[in-house]
């Protein structure tokens, strides 16, 4: 008999990739959610996957519900429903982590990259072999017939203390989420537990500092570009095009590898892809031919041009991702201007981190800004404005409005790269109108 599956919440970025990939293993979903718009809606939409109203009624003795993280008794009907009838659920990594025992799975960790890097991982692994996998984009893809499975493990509350993976990258420990985490230290914390739940390798950046603090009960393969890692990735060439590398394995040179994609980070994702799957005993011609094909995933760098301008959309929301990804946009066009327009994410996070995102707009060669972008989980909004953040950068940073973006006019041989995790594309989408507003005036 069929299972039938019932999310609340489905339009939760892992929420609807996983909606998606139990659909595609011939399970029965829906879900509910609120009615306002989310891109992630889109693929459960194409797929037919029904989504409701939130109502108790949805609640049918023969589904089985996995809950968003978001939802509680006090905020959501359906949960404070459960709770009173005694209707069981799983959180969504609650049910991830029972659920991932039944392939090989390979984790992606990281409080940067981690949805890139889970993103070029499936695609190259599912371009092998049959593999199901869940991205943070919202993407997933499910086979009844896979024997891998490729995820990405959020360290966001600990929700990744539920997996026990067989292989496990980690990109990066960083201090974020300040409303959670209360020092680089915590965070350290989480991320060494979750290291000793991987089960035959760990691959971890061997220049992160943190990382390399972290201990296992797997074997741990060092990469990065220096010497002294495991997998190291030289004679780097970066152009307008895409980057190009090469890279040894303890040093037997293991060949050349080509992606389609910007940035020094995006090198090391691929580096980190390359040694699990060779480590892993899976064909690196496969592989090399695999990662030419890349696409990219979900508001990671993602271009478009309007009325001959070039827009880039990037989820960036701390300093270490704005840095990447206006390297990524240098690489690829050297000889514009680039300019940044940026939401900063959470007040807890604008306060933490205040100094050091104004050091990475500096990077940029003009700088706008977006009232900060709230986050519901947050009680004290406490004493910060964006305006803050415009005083401490160095390049003047005027702030915009939603109703007015006219000012970025003012960069005729301009990138504009949008950047935030909040409402950000409502203002690359004002922008967007007054482009095209423009080709309607000149004819």
């Amino acid at each position: 008999m069929t299972k039938n599956y019932h999310f609340i919440g489905i339009k939760g970025s892992g929420m609807s990739a996983l909606a998606l990939m139990l659909h595609q293993m011939g399970y029965h979903v829906q879900g509910s959610d609120v009615e306002k718009y989310y891109f992630t809606q889109r693929g459960l939409e194409q797929a037919g996957i029904k989504i409701l109203p939130f109502d108790e009624k949805n609640l049918q003795a023969d589904v089985e519900v996995i809950a968003g993280n978001a939802f509680r008794p006090d905020n959501n009907l359906e949960i404070a429903y459960a709770d009173a009838n005694g209707i069981s659920y799983k959180r969504y990594h609650e049910f991830l982590g029972i659920f991932m025992r039944n392939f090989v799975s390979m984790g992606v960790a990281g409080a940067h990259g981690k949805t890139s890097t889970t993103g070029m991982l499936a695609h190259v692994l599912s371009n092998i072999t049959d593999t199901s996998y869940l991205i943070g984009d919202g993407t997933g893809r499910g086979s009844a017939n896979a024997k891998y499975f490729a995820f990405e493990a959020d360290e966001y509350e600990r929700h990744f203390m539920p997996y026990h993976p067989e292989y496990s990258i980690i990109t990066n420990i960083d201090f974020d989420h300040p409303d959670y985490f209360t020092s680089l230290e915590d965070v350290f914390n989480a991320f060494n537990d979750y290291a000793k739940q991987v089960s035959k390798g760990l691959f971890v950046y061997g220049e992160d500092k943190e990382l390399r603090r972290v201990t296992a009960n797997a074997p741990i393969y060092y990469y990065g570009f220096k010497e002294g890692n495991d997998f190291i990735a030289h004679d780097l060439l970066r152009s307008t095009t895409g980057s190009s590398f090469k890279v040894s394995f303890r040093g037997q040179e293991l060949g050349e590898f080509k992606i389609p994609s910007f940035g020094r980070h995006n090198i090391m994702n691929a580096t980190a892809v390359i040694g699990l799957l060779y480590t892993a005993g899976f064909d690196l011609n496969l592989v090399r031919e695999h990662l030419v094909t890349f696409g990219g995933v979900k508001r990671r760098f993602t271009e478009k041009v309007v009325n001959g301008t070039t827009i880039i959309d990037d989820f960036a929301h701390h300093p270490t991702e704005i840095i990447a990804t206006l390297d990524a946009a240098r690489q690829k066009y050297p000889s514009k201007e680039i300019v940044a327009i940026f939401q900063p994410h959470t007040f807890t996070r604008t306060i933490a981190l205040l100094d050091e995102f104004a050091e990475a707009l500096n990077q940029a060669d003009a700088v706008y800004l977006a009232q900060i972008y709230g986050s519901a989980r947050e009680v004290d909004h406490g004493d910060v404005k964006v305006e803050d953040l415009a005083e401490k950068i160095i390049k003047k940073a005027e702030i915009i409005t939603v109703d007015n973006v006219s000012p970025l006019l003012e960069h005729p041989n301009a990138v504009y790269v949008f950047m935030g995790a909040g409402d950000i594309q409502t203002y690359e989408y004002s922008f967007e109108r007054l482009l095209s507003n423009l080709t309607s005036n000149v004819q």
